[in-house]
């Protein structure tokens, strides 16, 4: 995977690479990606909409296929579109499982807080005896319900999804997540609808397998530079040992009863599989803010009609993610560098 597919221009001499290319034939006249399938290959547009963002509907972007990120909305209307989007997924079978999922662990969790922090005095009495830390007493056996079901759920995650959360990430390109080394010189129009009968050469070494799990074409012509090794690495590892902690977790609490477990126990292996799990997802999402900030995020219909209608209005956007003069906030960081050293130096 470490070579790259280098393209020759036309007229100039091919130059020869260790690896494999492949150059697939087929009579299909839909090999070729018109240049409306790079604005966007996944939303859900008509075509002439997307011919529309094309052309000049949406100003002057940077990218040559006329590929606009979505508008910045404001805050009232993200939040309304938001619980739009929410509402058709969980009108889905996954995300019926996944709310429900989330709620037990927001409520157990919530209540596991109440407890620790002494929410309900009324639990400590035992025998007519306030004692809160009293191992029979109403407070510890809710505090022991709450972490045994707690423990459960996050095992489910922890380890049903242990390969697909780390080391299946190495082995292929995740789509959005850890771009290989090499895919940045794949043709920019390949994705997984077309590369099995696709006429370009590209590099195999470079692609995951089966062919379809290819990530889709960047819709803004562009493919992410690859990841860096250290990144791949830290999900991997973290992950790994968040399920290394998790195992450990669910042997105390499973294998030792309440009465002869270690009290520190619990509560420092709860804290490591936390801070694994956070650090793990905090590495993936920046991945995914990285990939989609150079390949592009999907429009929507409605992305593409704001965009229309603030040009004709004169309200200009930057074509960038976040919609962002990202110049002048470039400008003021240095500006701030400067006066610091100017201030450390007095």
């Amino acid at each position: 995977m470490a070579s790259e597919l280098h393209s020759a221009a036309p007229g100039e001499p091919t130059k020869e690479v260790a690896h494999e290319t492949i150059e697939r034939t087929t009579s299909s006249s839909s090999s070729v990606e018109q240049p409306s399938t790079l604005i966007s290959q996944r939303t859900h547009t008509s075509p002439d909409a997307r011919h529309e963002l094309a052309g000049d509907a949406v100003g002057t972007g940077k990218y040559g296929n006329g590929y606009h990120f979505p508008p910045k909305y404001p805050i009232g209307e993200r939040i309304r579109m938001g619980l739009a989007s929410y509402w058709e997924f969980y009108n889905t079978l996954l995300g019926v499982f996944i709310t429900v999922y989330a709620l037990n662990v927001v409520g157990w969790g919530f209540m596991l807080v109440l407890l620790l922090g002494g929410a309900a005095p009324q639990m400590c009495w035992v025998n007519g005896e306030y004692n809160c830390d009293h191992i029979d007493s109403q407070r510890r056996i809710w505090i022991e319900i709450d972490a045994q079901i707690l423990t459960a759920l996050f095992s489910a995650t922890g380890f049903g999804l242990a390969g697909s959360a780390s080391f299946a990430e190495a082995c292929g390109r995740p789509p959005a997540l850890v771009p290989s080394r090499g895919s940045d010189q794949l043709p920019p129009s390949l994705g997984p609808k077309n590369i099995e009968e696709t006429t370009v050469p590209y590099d195999t070494n470079v692609v995951p397998y089966p062919l379809n799990t290819i990530p889709d074409a960047p819709l803004t012509g562009v493919r992410a530079p690859p990841s860096e090794f250290w990144r791949m690495d830290f999900i991997a590892w973290v992950n790994f040992w968040y399920v290394v902690f998790q195992a450990f977790l669910s042997g105390i609490m499973w294998g030792m009863s309440r009465y002869d477990r270690p009290p520190w126990a619990t509560g420092f292996l709860f804290a490591l599989t936390f801070i694994t799990s956070s650090a793990a997802g905090g590495m993936e999402v920046a991945q995914v803010m990285r990939v989609k900030a150079i390949e592009g995020v999907a429009l929507t219909k409605t992305d593409i009609q704001r965009l229309a209608r603030d040009k004709e209005l004169g309200i200009p956007h930057y074509n960038n993610m976040y919609d962002e003069n990202t110049e002048e906030k470039e400008r003021e960081k240095a500006e701030k560098k400067v006066n610091k050293k100017s201030l450390f130096s007095r």
